[in-house]
């Protein structure tokens, strides 16, 4: 009777991002379907025997994905809208990406989300499926879309296909399959008054259909996601979860399911949870280790137990000696054979190894675990309750060390920053007028027509600008000669946009890596990675700073750059910066103070950078919070004490200034009803908004709570590399205009343009243009 170890899942993108370059290649046409799903074979064969070499006994398989796990869900349900031309069975590498980026120039016979006919064809292309976060974190998610008159069907066999894959290998997997309970609350439909979830009679059978098949594969436990189980649920969503799981219980009798949630505590959900007719249950007690008492209380004798007690969302290295203290009577009272432990969550969100980070600073680096590291702290635990204590002695050692190091070491708590919080005043989170009076001072300075044109800030990072930047940090390109470089690109940035007739510029940020990282790297309290890549959604891999003491800002950070674009136009020029709460939302985060005391201490920091851009004169200055919503805590009942804090934070950033400086934020993919007041509250000038994927239906959160301010809703996609045609940009802002006043609207894309490449974006930028000239002058404001 031993304990186990599992992993819940795995990082998808390699060690060195070797996903990422070959979807990248293979969208480019440098690389044909073949040898992109080759490439991916070789990633999860890796992934697999690394987890089985370092000691995981339930290694995950159907974790991996090209592109997004919920997008695979609704491939393998069938799920698949008619827009991408799917008639039923497999579906290729075309249409799953279609799903994911959407397409440029295609034509098709089907009816378009674009209005377009059955007999019309068209040359727009075909729009992706709506992206958003996933649950709390930065990770976004294919929201499924699905309609009255779905019909599901077993459409893609990954699932089997990838644990035979791995048996071949001579690996034994656990698959994962997201739960059909969580799939439904994802999803979207454009059926008013239609909840997805009463599909949940049609979906199971599939599901039931996919257990069968594993288990005549050969596989003996399947992992069950089910994160909406840390969510607030209504007792017929509980009911249904009982039901979808009394149905799959007999769809493979002897195969074993292991229940999982993560990012919180099940709370009142935890009775639903252990009662349902699982074979195991996993607990997140990285988030909620206050649970674990109640999940013993209430968990029947058979049940197995998975506990979480390695974080997986986070950086930090555990403290070993602590956590044996509280397994030792748990394996006691239960047995071993009952007990998985396991990190809280996926590794998706963590980095995958800190061995790589030679270059890292030695004392911070021993106060860190990354996904190898993680489960290498597992085993010794697994170790230490099945073997005894004695059998990892020097590992117990180092890890109680590395604690002490870290809690006695100057480098996190800074007296200067504790002296700056406490002079903080309610005042400083004011601005010095209400926003009627400030707009009647900015509408002259500013002088701009009616939809006025901007984009969010970033221009693409082209090949030639990380080239520069890679040879800058080798040594091989001077500081002044970089420098040059970088003048360049932004020249030719500022002079193309007066070019096409954008109203308010940005220059470029062709000198920032990340709109993170490069803050971070200018604050005292952060440290950084080279590969500590974490995927944000397909390709898009970040690299999140890690937090580990006290804040502040040694010197401005973005003036001389915008002082240069300046003096390039007489057009404003937008100041730049990320907000408090994302760069700590986006960050890895230090565990030793409260989030919002961290953030209080960014927040001033970056108070300092706004009130020196308006004395530098800028008059347009933007503070993304694009990270907002996605801290929102899971449980409606902890959302007001969080977005308290994190308005007045951004409050403290933004109101330094006077009434005549317009402030800016910006806000990436969210559901904004449930916000809307603490979005007023913010007080922003000007907000923009990701919203040309829902067809300005988010909008509708805005004119239902009569925002007063100005809004920029995005008019088109920048997640993907289609050309909106002008005739679709102007569609988007009708009906933008059908919901707000034309006097609040600024035309922009949806977000930052750092991904895509300058033929899509000049194509892009050069219509909305003249989609924002068209309207003007369709509501004769030329």
């Amino acid at each position: 009777m031993t304990v186990t170890v599992a992993t819940l899942g795995f990082p998808r993108i390699g060690p060195r991002r070797e996903l990422k370059f070959a979807l990248e290649d293979h969208w480019a046409g440098k690389s044909d379907a073949q040898a992109l799903l080759a490439k991916a074979a070789t990633l999860r064969a890796q992934a697999w025997a690394r987890q089985a070499a370092l000691g995981v006994n339930h290694v995950p398989s159907n974790d991996f994905s090209l592109y997004d796990h919920v997008l695979d869900t609704s491939v393998m349900v069938g799920a698949i809208p008619a827009i991408y031309g799917w008639t039923g069975g497999p579906i290729d590498t075309a249409a799953y990406f279609a799903m994911a980026r959407g397409t440029q120039g295609a034509s098709t016979d089907e009816a378009c989300a674009h209005g377009c006919t059955p007999d019309h064809r068209h040359d727009h292309g075909l729009p992706a499926q709506e992206m958003t976060k996933w649950f709390d974190t930065n990770y976004h998610y294919l929201a499924p879309e699905v309609s009255r008159d779905q019909v599901f069907a077993l459409s893609s066999t990954k699932p089997v296909d990838e644990f035979l894959e791995a048996r071949a290998l001579g690996v034994h997997t656990r698959p994962v399959l997201l739960g059909p309970v969580t799939f439904l609350k994802l999803a979207k439909t454009k059926d008013e008054g239609f909840s997805p979830l009463s599909l949940l009679s049609a979906l199971v059978p599939v599901y039931a259909e996919v257990l069968a098949r594993l288990q005549r594969a050969g596989a003996d436990w399947v992992q069950m996601d089910e994160p909406c189980l840390a969510l607030d649920l209504t007792d017929f969503e509980r009911g249904e979860l009982r039901r979808a799981y009394g149905a799959l219980t007999h769809a493979a009798p002897g195969l074993r399911l292991m229940l999982t949630s993560y990012f919180g505590a099940y709370g009142d959900n935890l009775a639903t949870a252990v009662n349902l007719p699982v074979d195991g249950v996993h607990v997140d007690l990285a988030r909620a280790p206050e649970e674990l008492d109640a999940v013993l209380a209430l968990a029947r004798e058979s049940l197995v137990l998975s506990l979480g007690v390695v974080d997986g969302r986070n950086v930090w290295r555990a403290d070993l000696p602590a956590l044996l203290d509280r397994l030792d009577p748990i394996v006691s009272r239960r047995g071993g054979d009952r007990v998985i432990l396991a990190p809280s969550c996926s590794l998706l969100h963590a980095p995958i190894d800190l061995d790589l980070e030679t270059a890292l600073d030695p004392e911070i680096r021993q106060w860190l675990a990354f996904g190898v590291q993680k489960i290498e702290e597992l085993v010794v635990l697994a170790t230490a309750l099945n073997e005894g204590r004695a059998a990892v002695a020097h590992q117990l050692a180092a890890s109680a060390a590395a604690a002490r190091a870290r809690r006695a070491s100057p480098r996190i708590h800074d007296p200067a920053a504790a002296q700056r919080l406490a002079a903080v005043t309610s005042a400083m989170a004011q601005r010095r007028s209400p926003f009627g009076r400030r707009q009647a001072v900015q509408i002259p300075r500013l002088d701009l027509p009616a939809f006025p044109t901007t984009t969010i800030g970033s221009f693409p990072q082209t090949e030639a600008v990380r080239q520069a930047r890679s040879a800058h940090g080798r040594g091989q390109l001077s500081e002044a000669d970089y420098a040059a470089f970088l003048r360049a690109e932004t020249a030719r940035a500022v002079a193309w946009q007066e070019e096409i007739g954008l109203d308010v510029l940005v220059h470029g940020e062709f000198e920032r890596n990340d709109m993170v990282q490069y803050f971070g790297e200018q604050l005292a309290g952060f440290a950084f990675t080279r590969h500590g890549w974490v995927q944000s959604y397909g390709s898009r891999c970040v690299r999140p700073p890690i937090l580990f003491g006290d804040v502040s800002r040694p010197a401005p950070m973005t003036v001389d750059w915008w002082a240069y674009a300046q003096s390039l136009t007489d057009r404003p020029m937008k100041g730049m910066l990320t907000g408090p709460v994302t760069l700590l939302n986006w960050s890895f985060v230090r565990d030793d103070i409260p989030r919002s005391l961290a953030c209080r201490q960014i927040a001033l920091a970056v108070r300092d950078e706004v009130v020196d851009l308006e004395a530098a004169g800028a008059k347009v200055i933007q503070i993304d919070e694009a990270a907002l919503r996605e801290g929102l805590p899971l449980r409606r009942g902890d959302w007001a004490a969080y977005l308290d804090w994190a308005v007045e934070c951004f409050r403290l950033a933004a109101c330094g200034v006077a009434d005549h400086t317009q402030i800016h934020t910006h806000m990436c993919y969210s559901e904004f009803n449930d916000i809307i007041a603490a979005i007023g509250a913010m007080d922003a000038d000007v907000i923009s908004i990701e919203t040309a994927r829902s067809k300005m239906e988010l909008l509708d959160a805005f004119e239902a709570y009569a925002y007063p301010a100005q809004i920029g809703p995005g008019v088109y996609d920048i997640h993907s590399p289609r050309v909106p045609a002008v005739e679709e940009m102007t569609g988007l802002l009708k009906a933008a205009q059908a919901r707000l006043s034309a006097g609040q609207l600024w035309v922009n894309p949806d977000c930052g343009l750092k991904t895509r490449k300058w033929p899509e974006t000049k194509a892009a930028l050069a219509n909305m243009v003249e989609a924002a000239r068209i309207v003007r002058q369709a509501v004769g404001m030329a």
